[in-house]
C-alpha cells in the first residue's frame, strides 16, 4: 500500500461488522478488477456477528413481504421499503444457502443457521471475503477522512498511513454518545443523538423478585401516557422484566422513554384475550368447581402456578384462604390486577451483551437507491451508523444486509438488481 497523487480504482469499507463484510463482499464481486480494503479498529471481526442469539446467530427473519418487513423499524420504515424490494430477508436466506449454509426458522419466526453457531457466518462471510479478493485487516482502524478537491478522500489510518480512494463506506456500527472524531460530522454530515434502543426494565417490586427465570408466554405491556402497546412472551428476571414484547416496547419507546429518563409506569395485562366480565366469569367457575381448595394453589390457565401466587398474595388474599372463603372485593381486586398490574419502571440494562441503538445519520441525507450521501459524492453508509433500528428479532442484521448489498454495488459502480443474480 502506498500514497499517489493519482485516485486509484479502490473502495475503502471502514467497520468490520456485519454490514462492512457485506458491502465489500458485494462491491469486490460487482467489480473484479476494483480494489477493496476493509479496516476494523478492534482486534477481531464480526463482533456482534459472534455474540448474536446466545452465540448462535439471529441472521435475519422470516417476513418475505418488503413492505411487512419495513414495519419492523421503528426508525427507517418508509427508507426500507425499496431497499427491501431489492434485497430482503428471502434473498439473504439464498445468499447464504448458495454458500453452504443452511438456516432454520423458530417458532417467533427468528431465522438461525442449523448449526446453532454463529461460528457458521462468521466462517462464511470470512470466506466469501477472501474468495472476492478483499483486503481486510483488524488493529487498523481510520483516523480521519479528507474529501479532495479533484474527487476521491484520502484517508488517514490509525497506524499514519494514509491512502487515496474513489470511494469510501462508512459501515462503523452504532454512534456512541459524546463520541469525539466523528467522521460522517467532517464530511459534512449531521448526528441523531443516539439512545438506547433494545433494553430490559428495571423493577424494584418486591414480590416480582421472587420469580426470576419465569416466563408468561402471552401477556400485554404498555406505558401509559405514551402510546407503547405490544403483546407477546415477557421474561421475569432478577432486575426485572425483559423478553420479546418488553425489547419491543423499548426500540418503539426509545426516545421517550429516554426523555422520562427511565423512570415510567408499565402495565402488565396477563390475560390479553380476556375482557374483565370474562375473567370475573373464570374466578366464579374457580369457586364453584374448587371451594375447598386454597385460591393461591389453583391457577387459572394459562398463568404459571408461582406467578398467580404471587398475583393473589399481591391484592391481600391470605395464603389459607379457600374460593369458598374468597370475598367479594377479593374476587374484584384479583380480577382488576389480572387486568392490569402496575409496575413503576426505575431503569435500564442492555438486551445481554447486545448494543443497538437508535440515531446516527439522519436518513434524509441519504439516497437509499445506492447508500449514497446527498451531502458528499463519493461517501456511502451501511448498517447501524444509520439513524435505522429493528425490533429485536434479526431485523437489525437484515438492515445491514440490505443497505450492505445496495452500498458495495453502488461503489462499484453497478446498479443493484431486482430480481435477478443477487446470489452472484
Amino acid at each position: 500500500m502506498h500514497q499517489s497523487d493519482t485516485i486509484p480504482r479502490r473502495s475503502i469499507v471502514v467497520g468490520g461488522g456485519a454490514a462492512g463484510f457485506f458491502t465489500a463482499i458485494a462491491c469486490a464481486r460487482a467489480d473484479a478488477e476494483r480494489e477493496v480494503m476493509l479496516f476494523e479498529k478492534g482486534s477481531h471481526f464480526l463482533t456482534k456477528v459472534r455474540i448474536s442469539g446466545g452465540g448462535r446467530c439471529n441472521v435475519t427473519h422470516a417476513c418475505f413481504d418488503p413492505r411487512g418487513l419495513s414495519t419492523r423499524y421503528p426508525r427507517g420504515e418508509r427508507a426500507l421499503i425499496s431497499p427491501f424490494h431489492r434485497f430482503q430477508a428471502e434473498d439473504t436466506v439464498e445468499w447464504f444457502q448458495s454458500r453452504g449454509v443452511q438456516l432454520k426458522t423458530e417458532e417467533d419466526g427468528r431465522m438461525f443457521p442449523v448449526t446453532d453457531s454463529s461460528e457458521t457466518i462468521i466462517e462464511c462471510l470470512m470466506n466469501e471475503a477472501n474468495s472476492a479478493g478483499v483486503k481486510f485487516f483488524s488493529k487498523r482502524g481510520v483516523e480521519s477522512v479528507k474529501q479532495r478537491d479533484g474527487g476521491g478522500f484520502e484517508v488517514s489510518l490509525t497506524d499514519g498511513e494514509m491512502l487515496l480512494c474513489d470511494s469510501i463506506c462508512l459501515a462503523t456500527g452504532g454512534h456512541r454518545a459524546g463520541e469525539t472524531n466523528s467522521i460522517p460530522e467532517s464530511l459534512g454530515h449531521a448526528i441523531e443523538a443516539p439512545v438506547p434502543s433494545l433494553f430490559t426494565f428495571h423493577i424494584e417490586t418486591p414480590w416480582l423478585r421472587h420469580l426470576p427465570g419465569l416466563s408468561v408466554e402471552h401477556v400485554e405491556a404498555s406505558v401509559p401516557g405514551s402510546g407503547l402497546r405490544e403483546r407477546g412472551p415477557v421474561l421475569i428476571t432478577h432486575w426485572g422484566l425483559s423478553g420479546p414484547a418488553i425489547l419491543r416496547l423499548s426500540a418503539w419507546g426509545a426516545r421517550i422513554l429516554y426523555k422520562w429518563n427511565y423512570q415510567f409506569p408499565l402495565h402488565i395485562n396477563w390475560l390479553p384475550d380476556k375482557k374483565q366480565e370474562q375473567i370475573a366469569t373464570m374466578l366464579q367457575g374457580m369457586r364453584d368447581a374448587n371451594p375447598g381448595k386454597l385460591v393461591i394453589n389453583t391457577p387459572i390457565t394459562p398463568l404459571p402456578s408461582r406467578l398467580w401466587e404471587q398475583l393473589a398474595l399481591s391484592v391481600g388474599i391470605s395464603a389459607e384462604t379457600r374460593w369458598a372463603r374468597l370475598t367479594r372485593s377479593e374476587a374484584q381486586g384479583l380480577a382488576a390486577t389480572l387486568r392490569q398490574t402496575e409496575f413503576p419502571v426505575r431503569g435500564k440494562s442492555l438486551n445481554k451483551e447486545e448494543f443497538v441503538t437508535c440515531g446516527g445519520v439522519p436518513l434524509k441525507e441519504v439516497d437509499f437507491k445506492t447508500m449514497q450521501s446527498r451531502v458528499c459524492p463519493g461517501l456511502y453508509f451501511a448498517g447501524e451508523l444509520l439513524d435505522i433500528d429493528g425490533i429485536t428479532g434479526g431485523f437489525n442484521f437484515q438492515a445491514a444486509w440490505t443497505t450492505g448489498w445496495i452500498s458495495g454495488h453502488a461503489m462499484a459502480g453497478k446498479q443493484t438488481p431486482d430480481a435477478l443474480a443477487k446470489s452472484s
